[in-house]
């Protein structure tokens, strides 16, 4: 009969065992590039998919990133291709009070980092075919779709190198403010009702060997339960949200670690 390792790291199926592991696996992500695009939103609108004891920064930026990912040690070399739409939040909970950026949802290209992402660290992964991005006379691009029908549009134009205030405004906003979070919540069996409910973070640490700022621009594409039925709603409350004033786009290139073992990802409260 299946038992149960203590020392052993599982998902589902577990009957065949922990994880696989390598020597050569860790969680480094060797070549990373990435389309950062920005804005500030309206507070109140935003703060309705915010769970408490989350509430929105004094400063409501919705930041969307499309990552190139190649190169993924826990993957043996494999990647893949993500787009993350985050607000920038605050948590304040009875032991830990924290900013950073809560992720309203994440769409991946591959089944494994979307089942880890959502088992583990409870990040709201979803699956999108997400096009590898084209670089067009400096103007760059990429496009999410599902089920043939595009849905997200990204697009960087104009870059140029940044600014020494602009390097210096970037960290400062950082500073204090690098927790990337999310909720953790399982519906029972049925799909309805709460088994399990804990909020999260999931520190990671980049290091950024080039980049560049331009303008952004990000077209949603609305879409009905026909072209989209598992996530139109999703979509069409994004492509809703207020758009105040875009903030400069932010190309880069450089790599990421997702294992960061002074601060490992865990639940916060």
């Amino acid at each position: 009969m299946f038992q149960f390792d203590p020392q052993g790291s599982y998902m589902m199926p577990v009957h065949f065992g922990p994880r696989p592991t390598s020597p050569r696996s860790s969680g480094w992500y060797r070549d990373v590039t990435s389309m950062t695009l920005s804005f500030l939103t309206d507070a109140e609108h935003v703060a309705q998919y915010l769970p408490q004891p989350y509430s929105v920064a004094e400063v409501p930026v919705v930041r969307i990133t499309y990552a190139c990912n190649r190169d993924v040690d826990w993957l043996a070399g494999h990647g893949y291709n993500l787009v993350s739409v985050s607000v920038a939040a605050k948590f304040q909970g009875e032991r830990d009070q924290l900013e950073g950026n809560y992720c309203l949802v994440m769409w991946e290209d591959l089944a494994d980092p979307i089942l880890t992402g959502r088992e583990l660290q409870g990040i709201p992964k979803l699956f999108a075919s997400i096009d590898e991005h084209q670089i067009d006379d400096g103007r760059w691009s990429t496009r999410a779709h599902h089920f043939n029908h595009t849905f997200l549009e990204m697009r960087v134009s104009g870059l140029r190198a940044p600014t020494a205030e602009e390097i210096a405004a970037s960290e400062a906003a950082r500073e204090g403010r690098d927790h990337p979070m999310a909720w953790r919540c399982l519906p029972g069996i049925s799909g309805f009702g709460v088994v399990s409910s804990q909020f999260t973070t999931f520190p990671s640490e980049n290091i950024i060997e080039e980049a560049w700022v331009g303008e952004g621009q990000v077209t949603w594409q609305q879409q009905s339960w026909e072209q989209n039925p598992t996530q139109c709603h999703i979509i069409n409350a994004l492509a809703d949200l207020p758009v105040v004033q875009w903030l400069p786009a932010v190309v880069a290139r450089g790599s990421t670690n997702l294992i960061v073992m002074e601060r490992l990802p865990r639940e916060i409260g």
